[in-house]
């Protein structure tokens, strides 16, 4: 399962506050509580030990020429290595597009983590989340539903591995800005913490994180004082990590050391070889299944320098 990637690196990352509990999932991932509808039979698997980062501003406008973008040298981008991000809101669904090196809308993928197409959603304060897996059509159009996204200005980030052009084979994330009309409330970031609860379900994470440094972080679940060991497959392993960097939104997603064996009987000990590049907060996102009902708990990550 092994993924090549360009743009890898590892992540590291402790202990954090605060919960984030959204609405229900529309194609399963989407980082809400209920019944995971995205469980798809894909051939592949991408590299599970490893993670993306959203590539390098090329600018004050982080590459995607839309206010609000990135200034940091790891922070999102829509082009890189010939590939492009296309994309608006239109609805309840933002629809997007990949043009390849040849200039042609890209309809070729490999799946990665059992999917062809990961996309992400997150609002510039850290608040707000999904994680779906869009349809696309045969012209190459995805579409993402992105229902009840609170008003503000939000980071979309698509995660995919082109089965053409000449970065085939090369994990890649590309990133555009996104506004949801409407009055909009800054929300502040919650302090940091060991760790936190979610649907009942209490999520500790140690480590001691510090940028540009390879360790080892261990997530533990446990319910009523409980070690939960009735973890469920998502995305081909027990849990799924995604990290978002607070101020210039750069991203990172990684899975646990292990895969997932099949059935239930994952945790209660998850681990992770990590490195996060940058110092400061970062706001972590972790996915579980049990029982066939998704949880995500939020969780904010003080990483020194």
């Amino acid at each position: 399962m092994t993924r090549t990637t360009t743009t890898r690196r590892t992540l590291s990352a402790a202990a954090a506050a605060a919960v984030l509990v959204l609405g229900p999932t529309a194609c399963g991932g989407d980082g809400t509580p209920g019944t995971d509808r995205a469980a798809s039979p894909s051939a592949g698997h991408g590299d599970h030990a490893g993670h993306d980062m959203a590539g390098t501003s090329h600018g004050p406008d982080g590459g995607d020429g839309t206010p609000g973008s990135s200034t940091a040298d790891n922070g999102p981008v829509a082009e890189q290595g010939g590939y492009r991000l296309d994309g608006a809101l239109s609805g309840d669904a933002y629809r997007f597009t990949v043009t390849g090196p040849d200039g042609g809308v890209l309809t070729a993928y490999r799946p990665e983590q059992t999917e062809e197409m990961h996309f992400y959603a997150i609002r510039a304060d850290l608040s707000g989340f999904r994680h779906l897996h869009p349809v696309m059509s045969p012209d190459g159009t995805w579409t993402a539903p992105v229902a009840a996204l609170e008003p503000g200005d939000w980071r979309v980030y698509a995660s995919f591995v082109p089965d053409a052009g000449s970065g085939a084979g090369t994990g890649l994330v590309l990133s555009r800005s996104a506004t949801v009309p409407g009055r909009s409330t800054p929300v502040p970031l919650p302090a940091a913490a060991a760790s936190t609860g979610v649907d009942g379900y209490t999520v500790t994470v140690s480590g001691v994180p510090r940028a540009g440094a390879a360790g080892e972080l261990t997530v533990t679940v446990g319910k009523d004082g409980q070690p939960v060991t009735d973890l469920q497959p998502y995305l081909g392993t027990y849990a799924h990590l995604t990290a978002f960097h607070a101020g210039d939104l750069a991203f990172a997603h990684l899975h646990p050391e292990a895969e997932a064996a099949g059935g239930t009987g994952g945790g209660p000990a998850l681990a992770f070889h990590a490195e996060l590049p940058e110092p400061g907060d970062w706001r972590l996102f972790l996915q579980f299944r049990t029982g066939g009902t998704l949880h995500t708990a939020a969780l904010t990550l003080d990483v020194a320098a």
